[in-house]
Formats: structure tokens, C-alpha cells, sequence
């Protein structure tokens, strides 16, 4: 009888039953979807990005289907972090799946009060920091696109917890290897690549945005071989694993990321046509292990050749 392929992998100190992660903004805060997918065989749970206050998020509409993905809107909206430790958090802590919690804010200070207040709960494995958010203090540049400023804050988050740190990196930089080394000289111990890409979708008849505000992000299959690139040139830029995201919808996509570099994969817009998708793909990347000989899923990772 054929030996079934390990599908374990390591992110930093984090072992994960399997590289298959449900993105943030994509499987709400996970307990949503505990009626359809069996939450513990995901290799773990990025929740939806958490705020120091609830947020109500951007009007609607807020998603518009594109060619091969969609532009979506949502503008961060959620419930505050103190709901989510409160609510949400307990549910979860029954799963043996790790959850990342994604945190953002405006200002340094309000990334650090979200990590403050999860430090103290029990059930949170690591953060995720989503750098593509304005920095209100910086006149509203995204903190991900500096690396000076990306720097401290990940520093400065480093200093707050002794979980494990990742860095949701923004592809929309001139030079996004320079902020993954600045990342992960602050103290990161991983690197997700990456965030959406600035997008528009225009209704002729109406002439307006066919989002509630003029742009969002654009997201799917269309993003992939970019993001894919972007994948390996930080993988060739740094030490620390690297996470990939963007356009995974079949188990020959989460191989392809691992071949260029990343350690894991997160699975987004997929969920939005499949709210099972997480969980079809860790079937998937069995099967395909098998038939194509391949006994350990981390051996995958940066096996490119040139």
C-alpha cells in the first residue's frame, strides 16, 4: 500500500499539520464556517483583520466579479478586537487548527493595543500584520511601502509579544524585497506574499464605480503568475519562510508557490465561489503527492530549477 505523503510544514516555530491556510477577509473569523469545513484539517485560520474598534467598513456594494477574479471593497470591517476575544476566540480554542490573528490600524499605537489585548487571552499562535494600511500618522502612506516604517512598526511588535510575527507584505512597492528584508531584520519570523493590487470596475450604463467607493482590490486567478514572482523574489531576498497568496484555487497552484520558495500557502477569493475550498485542497495536495512521488510536502518548497 502506497505511503502517504507527509503533508506537515514549518513556518518559523509553528508546525502546521499541512501548508493550507484560510486567508484573512476570506473565512470570516473561522467559527462561520464551522458548519461547512472540519476546521482541524486546515493547516490553520487567519481571521479577519482586527482593529482596536469596530469598524463598519466601506458602503456597498463591495464586491464586483471580474475576468478570472473579482475587485472587492469590504474597507476592514469588523468587530474590534475585544469582540473577537470575547465572542469568537472561545469557539476556536476547540479546534487543534493554530489561529493567526491579522491585525492593522492607522497608527503604530493602535497595531500594538490589538496585540496588547490578545496577549491576554489565551488561543491566539501568532499575528499577522497587514502593512497595506494608511498610516495616518505618516500623512497616509501605506506603512508596507517604506521600509523604514515598516521596519518599526514590526519592531515594535516584535517587542509587544514572543508569539510568532508574520508580515502581510503590499506587492504595490517598486521594491518588495527591500521591505521583506527590513521586515525581517525588525524581527519577523514570517513573510505572507502578498496583499491585493489596486483595481477599478466601471458600470458603462450608470457611469459610476460598480463598487460603493471608486476602487478596491483586485484579487483570483488573474493575480497569480504576478504574485508568483513576487514569491520568489523574496524568498531569494531573505531567510525566513514565506507564505504565499494570491489566485489558489487547485492543488497544482499551492505546488507551484511551494516550488518557488514559499513554505505555505493561504487560500482567499476561492472561498467566496467554494467555502470548502480550504479543506478540498488539503484533500487535493495529497492526491497529487502521491501521483507525482512525492513523500514530504516541505521537500517542494524552493525546489525550482533554472
Amino acid at each position: 500500500m502506497p505511503q502517504r505523503p507527509d503533508l506537515r510544514v514549518r513556518v518559523g516555530s509553528l508546525e502546521l499539520a499541512n501548508p493550507i491556510l484560510a486567508a484573512s477577509g476570506t473565512f470570516g473569523y473561522g467559527v462561520e464556517f464551522a458548519h461547512l469545513v472540519d476546521l482541524s484539517r486546515l493547516g490553520g485560520i487567519v481571521t479577519k483583520g482586527l482593529s482596536a474598534h469596530p469598524m463598519a467598513g466601506a458602503p456597498p456594494p463591495r464586491l464586483a466579479e471580474t475576468a478570472s477574479g473579482m475587485v472587492n471593497a469590504v474597507g476592514l470591517q469588523n468587530i474590534g478586537v475585544r469582540a473577537f476575544a470575547d465572542e469568537k476566540l472561545p469557539a476556536l480554542r476547540s479546534y487543534r487548527t493554530p489561529i493567526i490573528a491579522n491585525v492593522f490600524g492607522s497608527s503604530l499605537r493602535e497595531y500594538l493595543e490589538v496585540i496588547e489585548l490578545l496577549e491576554k487571552v489565551e488561543g491566539v499562535a501568532g499575528y499577522e500584520l497587514n502593512v497595506s494600511c494608511p498610516n495616518t500618522e505618516g500623512g497616509g502612506r501605506e506603512f508596507g511601502i517604506d521600509p523604514g516604517v515598516a521596519a518599526k512598526l514590526t519592531g515594535a511588535a516584535r517587542d509587544a509579544t514572543k508569539r510568532p510575527l508574520w508580515v502581510k507584505l503590499s506587492p504595490n512597492v517598486t521594491d518588495i524585497a527591500a521591505i521583506a528584508k527590513a521586515a525581517e531584520q525588525a524581527g519577523a519570523d514570517a513573510l505572507t506574499v502578498a496583499n491585493t493590487y489596486p483595481a477599478m470596475v466601471v458600470d458603462i450604463r450608470s457611469r459610476h464605480s460598480r463598487l460603493g467607493r471608486l476602487s478596491g482590490g483586485l484579487s483570483g486567478p488573474a493575480i497569480k503568475p504576478i504574485t508568483l514572482k513576487l514569491v520568489y523574489d523574496v524568498c531569494q531576498a531573505v531567510r525566513i519562510p514565506v507564505i504565499g497568496l494570491g489566485g489558489i484555487e487547485t492543488a497544482e497552484d499551492v505546488f507551484e508557490y511551494l516550488v518557488a520558495g514559499a513554505t505555505a500557502v493561504q487560500v482567499g477569493t476561492a472561498h467566496f465561489a467554494d467555502p470548502r475550498a480550504s479543506q478540498r485542497l488539503v484533500e487535493g495536495i495529497e492526491e497529487v503527492a502521491k501521483k507525482i512521488n512525492v513523500n514530504s510536502i516541505s521537500s517542494l518548497t524552493a525546489s525550482l530549477r533554472l
